[in-house]
């Protein structure tokens, strides 16, 4: 027991160190090419984000399980929307600004999310769905990054690999710290004797949101709101199409279809609620994280239940 809390002790440092080149070198990167923080946020530190979520969803598909890695996309994604969300403006004691090119997709953003349970209301991902996904969300990053380039196209500094490069570091720390904590954490819990359910709820589940959760809570102590906002964004459209449809080219597979009416549902209204306060003040307060506190709990329950009554 106590080398797992050494090991915890350790990846949380890893995950400090990391969180802190990561916000950094990303901030760097998007002042020198032009692209606001917002965009770096959403593409490039959200496509490296989703790694944890990806290499559960691989393994799961690889061990004949997929429908765990498609419960803990969506359940990790409805993390991000509302715990994520409200801890780090508890955090900052302030609200939150949000950039104009947020509210902006705040029509198609929840519609895309809409889009893997319609494809999965028949409880089959085929790989015709998971190619589908994949392109859906790769068109909807390169309209990202061609509407994030600002209108200077000058480049200026010449460190762009360095910072770059840098970038990765710090992510990729985040990324080993990140895997080390949810190992470490599964195996105190299975020692103290926590429930299986609850380990994969809790720990998986919110363990793959940690990079995110780390790298914005730096970018808000740096007041690069748009940073931290979308990275998280960006990693929930990611995990809903990319890596949903990585899943299903891997091993197409058949689900409960609870996992579509219960936490895809819970996935959608967690994004529509999001973008409601967002748009309502063009911030987010931090009175508002209460809500979003409540909606993750009011999820737990539910999910609770449904997995000890209802699924098989």
């Amino acid at each position: 027991m106590l080398t797992n809390i050494f090991i915890l002790a350790c990846s949380l440092m890893l995950i400090i160190k990391g969180a802190n080149l990561g916000t950094k070198y990303a901030a760097r990167l998007a002042e020198g090419f032009h692209l606001s923080k917002y965009t770096v946020g959403f593409i490039i530190v959200a496509v490296i984000s989703i790694l944890p979520e990806t290499f559960v969803a691989i393994s799961s598909a690889i061990e004949k399980i997929p429908s765990f890695g498609l419960g803990t996309l969506f359940g990790s994604n409805i993390a991000d929307l509302t715990l994520v969300f409200a801890i780090i403006l508890y955090l900052a004691g302030r609200g939150l600004k949000v950039e104009g090119k947020i509210l902006k997709n705040r029509k198609i953003y929840p519609l895309i999310l809409l889009l893997p349970l319609i494809l999965g209301l028949d409880g089959f991902y085929s790989r015709i769905d998971g190619m589908t996904l994949i392109i859906v969300g790769v068109v909807f990053y390169y309209i990202a990054i061609k509407d994030g380039i600002k209108n200077d196209t000058r480049i200026k500094g010449e460190h762009h690999l360095k910072n770059f490069l840098m970038l990765l570091l710090g992510m990729a720390l985040l990324l080993v710290g990140s895997h080390f904590v949810v190992t470490s954490a599964s195996s105190l819990a299975f020692k103290i004797g926590i429930d299986p359910i609850l380990i994969g709820m809790f720990v998986v589940g919110i363990g793959t949101t940690i990079p995110e959760l780390f790298f914005a809570i730096k970018s808000i102590k740096r007041n690069d709101d748009s940073l931290a906002i979308g990275d998280i964004l960006g990693t929930v459209l990611a995990d809903a199409t990319i890596v949903v449809g990585i899943l299903a080219l891997v091993s197409p597979f058949n689900f409960s279809l609870t996992i579509i009416f219960v936490t895809g549902f819970f996935m959608v209204i967690a994004s529509l609620l999001l973008y409601y306060l967002m748009f309502t003040g063009r911030t987010l307060a931090r009175k508002e994280a209460y809500l979003l506190f409540l909606f993750w709990l009011l999820f737990v329950f539910i999910e609770f239940i449904v997995s000890k009554f209802f699924r098989s």
